[in-house]
């Protein structure tokens, strides 16, 4: 199955989810890869079952030009209306001030993270994409997100201890001493077509965790209808 990955942002370079999802291709996934937004054309979308978002709206690690505009938000709107799969892990749900319409096709909205600690990720529910799927916990940025929409179905969670004097918020002690229990992985549908979001995923040692690496395979062929 040919997929195609849009990766690379200041923050995230493309070489974790490209040697992240390299191990896939045993299976007999391919990946057709895009770092720079300006080689993406939204005509593409159409050649590919499921498409991979892990790219927050800056062009590449060197040009943090705003690239999700109205047109390619709408691009993937009728991309996944009319069929097409959409898998948006980690950093490819950090969008931009004027993403709304691409918020609302993903279900949600990125808020912060604290500093990198460890994150127990575990299923909640069964379904196709957490089949065979185990418990892990890796050293991870632990997303917060505001869900927006009600049909948001949540499949994973996440839960990362009280971090106290290491928090990246301790100036403010609600943040600094709290534990939190987050979505960690969940779907909709839009359509005809089907989206997964992927919470993990700042550290390459997440991507290749071999749990991770099977919730992976199994969105993928999930998003694609397989």
């Amino acid at each position: 199955m040919r997929i195609l990955l849009l990766c690379d942002d200041y923050w995230h370079p493309g070489e974790i989810p490209i040697k992240g999802v390299s191990p896939l291709e045993e299976q007999g996934f391919k990946f057709d890869i895009i770092t720079n937004a300006n080689d993406f054309d939204s005509k593409m979308l159409k050649d590919y079952p499921a498409v991979i978002m892990s790219k927050c709206d800056e062009v590449s690690q060197q040009d943090n030009t705003s690239w999700k505009t109205e047109s390619i938000q709408q691009a993937f709107v009728d991309y996944v209306e009319n069929g097409g799969g959409l898998l948006a892990i980690h950093t490819g749900i950090v969008t931009g001030k004027h993403t709304e319409k691409l918020d609302r096709l993903l279900g949600c909205r990125f808020l912060y993270h604290p500093n990198s600690c460890p994150v127990t990720v575990q299923a909640i529910k069964p379904h196709q994409i957490t089949e065979g799927v185990e418990m892990f916990c890796e050293t991870d940025e632990h997303y917060r997100l505001e869900l927006l929409n009600e049909d948001v179905d949540i499949l994973i969670a996440s839960y990362s201890p009280q971090q106290g004097s290491q928090s990246k918020y301790e100036e403010d002690p609600y943040h600094n001493t709290r534990s939190w229990i987050c979505p960690a992985g969940f779907v909709r549908f839009q359509g005809n077509g089907r989206v997964c979001v992927l919470t993990p995923g700042h550290f390459l040692e997440v991507w290749l965790n071999k749990q991770y690496q099977r919730t992976l395979s199994n969105a993928l062929q999930w998003c694609a209808h397989q």
